[in-house]
């Protein structure tokens, strides 16, 4: 892992693509209780993506559920149609996919000018180099571990490279940028994502499925993710 002055906060954003769609307002309470960072919301179109999730008014709808800070993950074409919406849902923080619209510089001047923080995302097979000339307008950087559609996924351990390539690019220009990952981030593959250079994670199905609880199983990779990043700084 390139070494950051200081280590980066771990925070942990559970997907709620397992959660009950019938009780999302109990699911996000639950969350919020098992100790989580933020909430993150998967919207797929059906077109970007093969799947279809969630819009702005379901997000909106559940924001007065938990006080725990909303991102958008936009899998959708033309993400400046209804940007707007999801700043007005409610979302602190808003990932526009590079591959998603040819005006990507144009939806995060959008976003951060609405309120919002801006984040970019770039899938699988996108270099880095994609987003280079964009990073001074974000926040954050989410690296996609799997390809974008359905939870439940592999991890894919060769975008670990791109993760450190990245924490490399953002030292060197001295900016103050999270790295997330999302897809297969679970206690076996938490750690390596973390010495990657990642510092936010997103999880699903390691997170409901555990049998111990969600308290216990955000506390498992909070804890695993902070082992793993202390070790790499004492390296």
């Amino acid at each position: 892992m390139p070494t950051d002055a200081a280590p980066r906060p771990i925070h942990i954003a559970p997907s709620v693509l397992p959660a009950d769609f019938s009780k999302m307002g109990d699911e996000l309470r639950a969350l919020a209780d098992a100790g989580v960072d933020r909430i993150h919301w998967d919207v797929m179109d059906g077109q970007f993506v093969p799947n279809m999730t969630f819009g702005p008014g379901m997000i909106a709808a559940c924001r007065a559920a938990v006080d725990l800070p909303f991102e958008a993950h936009l899998m959708v074409n033309t993400p400046e149609v209804l940007l707007h919406e999801y700043i007005e849902a409610g979302c602190q923080l808003i990932t526009i996919h590079a591959e998603s619209t040819v005006h990507l510089h144009r939806c995060l001047s959008e976003i951060n000018a609405g309120g919002s923080r801006a984040a970019v995302t770039i899938v699988p097979s996108t270099p880095i180099s994609a987003i280079e000339h964009i990073l001074d307008l974000v926040d954050m950087v989410l690296i996609m571990t799997v390809n974008p559609g359905f939870g439940g996924q592999a991890y894919i351990a060769s975008m670990e490279p791109k993760v450190a390539e990245l924490r490399r690019l953002i030292l060197d220009r001295g900016l103050d940028i999270d790295i997330e990952v999302d897809g297969g981030i679970a206690p076996s593959t938490i750690a390596d994502a973390t010495t990657a250079g990642a510092n936010v994670f997103v999880a699903g199905s390691a997170l409901f499925r555990d049998p111990a609880g969600l308290a216990h199983a955000v506390a498992d990779l909070r804890t695993r993710a902070e082992a793993a990043q202390h070790g790499a700084h004492a390296a």
